[in-house]
């Protein structure tokens, strides 16, 4: 069996040192070593999904990620690692593990998958591997990925099978519960903005060195039609996956971040914000700009109307929540919350619909992403 800081050494001889995921098993030692580590970032998942898109905004600031989970997560991974890593070209090291491996007796919810995970990551397109299983294979074995991610620009799988780590003993600090945060409404009450305006507003006012993070749909597109900026990342699929892209790349740097998110996006993956709220990155600024609609798809109503995003997020450990329905109350909020420390939500209701001539991103996904980390690593 391998020790896990063995691992971790051969890791960070090549470079790996920002890790996130959600527990197996299979994986204990490791994560157990990874935890109580404090020379290494660790990010405890709510979702396979939400580690994939943290890692990648970690991947922005010039972090090489690994992520961590059980095969039966893949599940929940699959649309990141095909709509966001792989048009983006955004690497990251998964160590999968193989409950359910043919001939080992495991539950029955993990027969089917562990039957079909080598298969699934094929078909996923991504390179792959067993976990190297002696400690002299260990440095080759996570060049050789390294390399692999090189040249793709994919990333690339490592399958773990059970018994290959001895027990570590944890030693993470314990989570304590942020301080309560504060809330400010400026709601008007009248009649709501569109989404450019606010849009229009943001780019006035927004730091000329922060990244901004741009949910899928029309959010994105709407930015790059009124401005594009070496800044913007404008996600064209990942729904539910800028907030947690934005922590990564927060929490990787320690800096201003700007993330715009919409309601059906958050609702999706509603998770990302109790992981914002434990992780608390200083500099982390989420808009969520709420038409209560999918307003890609036809205009159907989401269940926005009932959620307290602002209420949520503070539950969920936000330093400040702000809610708007107005430009001129969401500048008000937006030049406050520069001025603070975050995280910070800022919850402006808006109306549906979108700008008459609306256009699409010419810079091709993978190119947008590269630009971002150059903006992000030229800033630090």
């Amino acid at each position: 069996m391998l020790q896990a800081g063995a691992v971790l050494q051969a890791a960070g001889a090549s470079g790996f040192s920002f890790y996130t995921g959600v527990p197996c098993s299979f994986l204990t030692p490791l994560i157990n070593r990874v935890a109580s580590d404090r020379s290494l970032r660790y990010v405890a998942a709510a979702s396979e999904g939400e580690a994939v898109a943290i890692a990648a905004g970690a991947w922005l600031a010039g972090r090489q990620t690994v992520v961590m989970c059980q095969n039966s997560g893949l599940g929940n991974a699959v649309n990141p690692l095909t709509s966001l890593n792989a048009p983006f070209r955004i690497p990251t090291l998964l160590i999968v593990t193989w409950r359910g491996q043919p001939g080992l007796a495991d539950e029955p919810q993990h027969a089917l998958m562990g039957e079909i995970t080598q298969d699934l990551l094929a078909l996923l397109r991504l390179g792959q591997a067993p976990f190297p299983q002696t400690e002299a294979a260990l440095g080759p074995g996570f060049a050789q990925a390294h390399a692999e991610m090189d040249r793709t620009g994919l990333p690339f799988a490592f399958v773990l099978r059970k018994g290959a780590l001895a027990d570590e003993v944890l030693d993470e600090p314990p989570r304590l519960p942020p301080p309560p945060g504060s809330r400010t409404d400026l709601c008007a009450h009248g009649p709501r903005p569109a989404r450019a305006a606010i849009l229009e507003r943001l780019l006035a006012l927004a730091p000329a060195d922060a990244p901004v993070i741009a949910t899928t749909g029309k959010t994105g597109r709407e930015l790059f039609t009124l401005q594009d900026r070496a800044q913007h990342l404008y996600q064209v699929g990942a729904m539910g996956g800028a907030a947690p892209m934005a922590l990564g790349l927060a929490l990787a740097t320690g800096r201003r971040t700007i993330v715009l998110d919409g309601d059906g996006a958050a609702l999706m993956k509603l998770g990302a914000m109790a992981t914002i709220g434990a992780y608390q990155p200083p500099g982390l600024l989420h808009v969520l700009l709420d038409n209560g609609v999918h307003d890609s798809t036809g205009g159907q109503a989401t269940v926005s109307a009932s959620v307290d995003f602002a209420g949520v997020a503070l539950s969920c450990g936000y330093a400040q929540a702000f809610s708007c329905d107005s430009d001129t109350g969401f500048a008000a909020a937006f030049a406050s919350a520069l001025g603070s420390r975050g995280p910070v939500l800022l919850h402006v209701r808006i109306r549906p619909g979108s700008m008459a001539k609306l256009g699409r991103p010419t810079v091709a996904p993978h190119e947008v992403a590269r630009r971002l980390r150059d903006f992000v690593l030229a800033a630090a």
